[in-house]
């Protein structure tokens, strides 16, 4: 496990390791009313918008693992491998600012195509 000092990094620390293990409700904890998060499929404003496209994905997870976690007091970065029901080794990476405490802005980077491969294909 990677040694965490930031706060920033820290707090996305816990996030990850929250939503990787399925804890939807303490992942949202670490995040802020009005946070944003960019991702491939869309732009997601607020805590309500946010659960909407975590909820689905965490809860579908088989497993996941934190490669590493990175940042200082106010911004960390979250490199992470999931198996799922469409990919195994599904890896991808969070860039997180945060402020007061909770992560406000989120950036959130990962391949699309095994989701919409698996979606084309009704046997998988």
């Amino acid at each position: 496990m990677t040694a965490t000092s930031g706060s920033a990094q820290k707090i996305a620390d816990e996030f990850v390791r929250a939503w990787l293990g399925r804890d939807v409700e303490k992942a949202l904890s670490f995040l802020a009313d009005d946070v944003v998060c960019e991702a491939p499929n869309g732009r997601f404003e607020g805590l309500a918008r946010y659960r909407e496209f975590l909820e689905p994905f965490a809860s579908a997870l088989i497993s996941g693992t934190v490669i590493d976690v990175l940042g200082d007091d106010t911004h960390a970065a979250t490199v992470y491998t999931t198996d799922t029901p469409f990919a195994k080794d599904f890896r991808g990476m969070d860039y997180v600012t945060v402020k007061d405490g909770r992560i406000t802005h989120m950036i959130s980077v990962f391949d699309l195509l095994p989701a919409a491969k698996a979606g084309g294909d009704p046997q998988h």
